[in-house]
């Protein structure tokens, strides 16, 4: 990506203020000189926490799970969690998440939310905000360098275990199984990869998996299934490691091939993936597929505010256990909160618990 040029662009650019809020420069106006008036304007939208506004972008609008995390997002800001500046969605664009946090630099932010989508080429853009003084949350994924105030993401390396496990034991130990990787650039697609790939050899040699890089994208996932099958046509398994983008083109891949099969008939190809939105909990309901972990869009989006309202606040993060089922570890350069995900089988899909069941309510 070509993050890195621009971020370092950022870095240098002096930040230019061309509005000023009509009522807030007569209230300092009546009190203040000239030079006081700036000092005013530049505290105006500091909230009960004493905080300021905050800048959060959305990573991407091509996912059910994400689509879903800015509605949770949007209602939290509404119910007015924090005070925010206009909300922007970076597309999983990496020098649009630049631009977007210049933009946010720019308006007066005190912290930022961001998901940046690849691990990698954030990190100048860390160092600025650091410079700046101006915190960070980062949901989802763990920046590799840089520092920040609170990663908010649930334990992805429990996600490929919990994939493997359950393939293994479905398959008895033995079979052929394709699984497709995230984008690798991302912590998330790594940690899920790895995680996946040493329990299989570990737990179950007798299982070969082919591993099948998508760069997140539900199309190239769908074209190397197709290859995949044609070369193996007694594939047992599937692990997707992103329900949202995932599941759909998959199910018509196999539903076009008549490779759709309930659990428990000849022919049947276990299926586990990782999101659990609302579709994937109808696709195990309908069995179409297996089992899925449950990443929680509405934790993400509820955590998000409250440690950005927290780093407002002047608050420093504690390790250990949370009052949200939760613990939060000390890593290089801030803290992380590792939000339950459970396992979701046919045993459990309607458990009212699932943020999607509760989602399916409300609509």
């Amino acid at each position: 990506m070509h993050g890195t040029s621009t971020a370092h662009h950022f870095g240098r650019r002096t930040v230019r203020t061309t509005r000023v809020r009509t009522t807030s420069v007569a209230a300092c106006a009546a009190l203040l000189a000239v030079m006081a008036l700036a000092g005013c304007n530049r505290d105006q939208g500091a909230g009960a926490a004493g905080g300021g506004k905050v800048g959060i972008d959305l990573p991407r609008s091509d996912s059910d799970f994400w689509n879903s995390y800015q509605n949770y997002i949007e209602k939290g800001v509404e119910d007015g969690e924090v005070g925010a500046l206009p909300l922007t969605n970076s597309q999983n664009d990496i020098g649009k998440l630049v631009s977007n946090v210049q933009v946010f630099t720019d308006q007066g932010a005190k912290a930022v939310i961001m998901a940046p989508q690849d691990t990698g080429a954030i990190t100048e853009t860390l160092r600025t905000l650091k410079e700046r003084k101006i915190p960070v949350v980062s949901v989802d994924t763990r920046p590799d360098q840089g520092d920040v105030y609170m990663v908010v993401r649930a334990d992805n390396r429990a996600y490929g275990e919990k994939a493997c496990a359950y393939l293994g034991e479905q398959l008895k130990g033995k079979g052929k199984v394709a699984e497709f990787q995230g984008d690798l650039s991302s912590i998330n697609g790594r940690d899920r990869s790895e995680a996946f790939k040493s329990c299989m050899r570990r737990e179950f040699p007798g299982i070969t998996v082919f591993e099948l890089a998508t760069d997140w994208k539900g199309d190239v996932a769908s074209a190397k299934l197709q290859s995949t099958l044609a070369a193996h046509p007694d594939l047992g398994g599937i692990y997707m490691q992103a329900g949202g983008v995932f599941l759909q083109p998959t199910l018509a891949l196999l539903e076009q091939k008549k490779l759709l099969k309930a659990p428990g008939t000849p022919g049947h190809i276990t299926i586990v993936s990782n999101d659990g939105i609302p579709e994937e909990l109808d696709a195990i309901r309908a069995g179409k597929i297996d089992a899925t972990v449950s990443q929680p869009a509405d934790l993400y989006a509820k955590y998000a505010l409250y440690y950005a309202k927290r780093a407002l606040a002047g608050e420093t993060p504690k390790t250990g256990p949370t009052d949200h089922d939760s613990t939060v570890i000390k890593i290089p350069g801030g803290f992380e909160d590792q939000l339950p995900a459970p396992l979701v089988t046919k045993d459990n899909v309607d458990d009212p618990g699932l943020w999607a069941n509760q989602l399916e309510k409300k609509s």
